[in-house]
Order: structure tokens, then C-alpha cells, then sequence
């Protein structure tokens, strides 16, 4: 859910372009960049139901989240941003510049399971509202927003919606079509097994006119017979300035996940996180702390008498690797909950019965 393993062809067509890189040069590295960024937006798009036109690169998820919301603007004072509880803190962090135009950020009530409600976020709809924005795999548990339902109200309402697909893209199937969303990121070393460094950004084509990114270049905004003009595809997003040894390493976890089908990792997925979950209802002390009907791969607790980044650090020396989360990665959720941190298990598709039997001994030797 941070960190993933990529497999040994990422590492190597990651490897094999640096070397390329290091005898051409940066220059004759460049040149070869549109044909290089044609495969893996290729593979982004089939992966999101979408055409390879609506896909951008971006150094990180966050950076992607943050260039389109930008380029929203200008924000005015009395405007709207309504947002799921479980808001990732880096896109509420994005927001602040809005705020202090005068725009509100208000919360969408949750049902009884504690996800974002459709039916109480079209209750406060008005004039005002000028974006929805849903997180939808939070990263502080195991909870699965309803975002078809909530890009229902949305679309009905022609209002525009973002989703943060961080943890979704790479392990639940995703068609941008059926979520009816306007732009969705994702980061590509998370549940792609792609390199640190690299994200992607749909954009729906339709709604890319409503978009003016403040940051362009000569890639970007190209030089015309009228002068400088944005591109009218998802890359007014991108700029010349790209690592194309990256680029290569995440078209190879896209060409692979493709290849796999993503059905069949979320039935993986599914099945190992369902099967951990009841084995740690069964260890006294430990608290799960999931909200929604459906359960993603996320498995968030608490261990009594444990810090969660102590408990992180000690299953560590026995090679057991899960996150550890504060508030500030979800705060409006955390405090919600009174929660300080949680300790998060990320299920693989690659997991195996001996790995989970591992997880399990080790967290109850830990509580004896």
C-alpha cells in the first residue's frame, strides 16, 4: 500500500533505460520520450477503461492530485469543496491556498457502516458547491467508498468530481466510466509495483477545457502560429522534463497487471484479507479498525499496550513489513474516531499461507 516489491522486468527495463540514458545523454534521451510514454499510457488506459489520451504522468500521486486541483481556480470566497471524512491530509493540505481565497471545505455525512453517504451529500448540494472530492480506498483501514454512487449525484448534478484512487488503482477493478469521475490519481508504487517516483492522472476528456494548470512549458502549452496554446489531450499535465528510465520501469508493472487481470488480483486480494481478518479477531487485544460493508486490502488495528510504529518496528526485525499511520494521513477521520495512529497490514496478491501463519505467530507472541 507504500512500498510494494516491483518484480525483477520493472527493475530491469528501469535499469536497461538508465543505461541507454547514461550513453545518449540527456538530450538524445528526450528524443526518444514520446515513443517511449506511448506504451505505458497505453496500459494505463486499458487498466482504467479509458483512452490513452486521458492519461498523464506525474512524479507522485499528491502532485498529480494537486495540478488539477489548481488548476480549478481561481477559487472565490463562498464556494464549496465537499469531501469524504476519509480525505487523504495531503489533498486537504492542497486545498488550504483555497480556503484562504474564501472557499469552504465541508464534509459529507457518513451512513451507519461510517462511508461517505450519497444520500446526505446531495442534501448539501447547492449553487455554491464547486467540487466533490472522495477518497476511495482510505489509507487509514479497510473501508471501499461508494464512488459510482457518489459520481451519480455528481454527474446529475454536473458538478465536478475527484477521486483519489491512491490504494484503489492496481487492486479493485477500475472503470472511470462507470464512476463517472472528471479526473482520478493514483500512484504507481503502491499497488502497481511500479517505481517510487511515478503517477498517473485521468483526465476526462470532456471536462479537460475546464482545466488551466498554472504550471506549463514548452511540452505542455507548445509554441503555435498564435503562440503558446495548452494541448488539448491529459499531457498539458506533463512537462519536457520526465525520467524516462521511470517511465520504462512503470510501463512494465502496467503491461504486467494487465497481463494478470485486475479481477483476478482483487479476488486474491479479497480472499488473503478476509482470511487475516479473522485470524486477528481471534488474538486478544487487538482492535480492528474497519468501516464500510465491503473490505479492501487495507487492514487497519491496534495491539494493546503497542504503539503502532513501535509494533511496526519490531515485526520488522522479524522481516514482517506493514505501515504504521498518524493523524495527519487522514485527519479528519482519526479524530473523528479518537485515533492517534493505527497499524496497517497490506495484503498482496502475492502473499503466501506460510507469510500470513508468520504475521499471525509474531503478533501473538507480542501480545502474551
Amino acid at each position: 500500500a507504500g512500498r510494494s516489491c516491483p518484480a525483477g522486468a520493472t527493475l530491469t527495463a528501469t535499469q536497461k533505460r538508465r543505461q541507454r540514458n547514461a550513453g545518449d545523454g540527456a538530450g538524445g534521451a528526450g528524443e526518444g520520450g514520446a515513443v517511449l510514454g506511448k506504451r505505458p499510457r497505453r496500459a494505463a488506459g486499458n487498466l482504467l477503461k479509458a483512452p490513452a489520451s486521458s492519461i498523464a504522468f506525474a512524479s507522485s500521486g499528491s502532485t498529480a492530485w494537486s495540478m488539477a486541483f489548481q488548476a480549478l481556480g481561481p477559487w472565490q470566497p463562498g464556494d464549496r469543496i465537499l469531501v469524504g471524512r476519509h480525505e487523504w491530509g495531503a489533498n486537504l493540505a492542497s486545498m488550504e491556498l483555497a480556503v484562504q481565497a474564501g472557499a469552504r471545505v465541508d464534509v459529507i455525512p457518513c451512513d451507519a457502516s461510517g462511508a461517505a453517504c450519497p444520500v446526505a451529500l446531495e442534501a448539501m448540494l447547492d449553487a455554491k458547491v464547486k467540487l466533490i472530492d472522495l477518497t476511495w480506498l482510505p489509507a487509514n483501514g479497510g473501508l471501499i467508498n461508494p464512488a459510482q454512487a457518489i459520481g451519480d449525484v455528481a454527474r446529475r448534478h454536473t458538478i465536478p468530481y475527484f477521486i483519489d484512487a491512491g490504494q484503489a488503482v492496481g487492486q479493485v477493478p477500475v472503470n472511470v466510466q462507470a464512476l463517472q469521475c472528471d479526473v482520478l490519481k493514483s500512484a504507481g508504487r503502491k499497488h502497481l509495483r511500479g517505481p517510487r517516483g511515478t503517477a498517473l492522472l485521468y483526465i476526462r476528456p470532456d471536462f479537460l477545457p475546464h482545466l488551466n494548470p498554472a504550471q506549463r512549458d514548452v511540452f505542455s502549452a507548445p509554441w503555435t502560429a498564435e503562440g503558446f496554446d495548452l494541448r488539448n489531450d491529459a499531457r498539458r499535465f506533463e512537462t519536457s522534463e520526465v525520467s524516462f528510465a521511470l517511465l520504462a520501469g512503470l510501463g512494465n508493472a502496467l503491461h504486467e497487471i494487465n497481463q494478470l487481470g485486475i479481477e483476478q488480483v482483487w479476488q486474491r486480494v479479497s480472499k488473503t484479507s478476509a482470511r487475516i481478518r479473522e485470524a486477528l479477531r481471534q488474538i486478544p487485544g487487538i482492535t480492528l479498525h474497519d468501516l464500510g460493508r465491503t473490505h479492501s486490502g487495507l487492514i487497519a488495528f491496534n495491539l494493546a499496550g503497542w504503539d503502532s510504529f513501535e509494533l511496526k518496528q519490531r515485526l520488522a526485525c522479524k522481516r514482517i513489513n506493514i505501515g504504521a499511520n498518524g493523524v495527519a494521513y487522514t485527519p479528519l477521520d482519526m479524530q473523528a474516531r479518537g485515533l492517534n495512529s493505527i497499524a496497517r497490514i497490506s495484503v498482496s496478491p502475492l502473499n503466501t499461507d506460510d507469510e500470513i501463519e508468520l504475521l499471525v505467530k509474531a503478533l501473538r507472541e507480542l501480545n502474551d
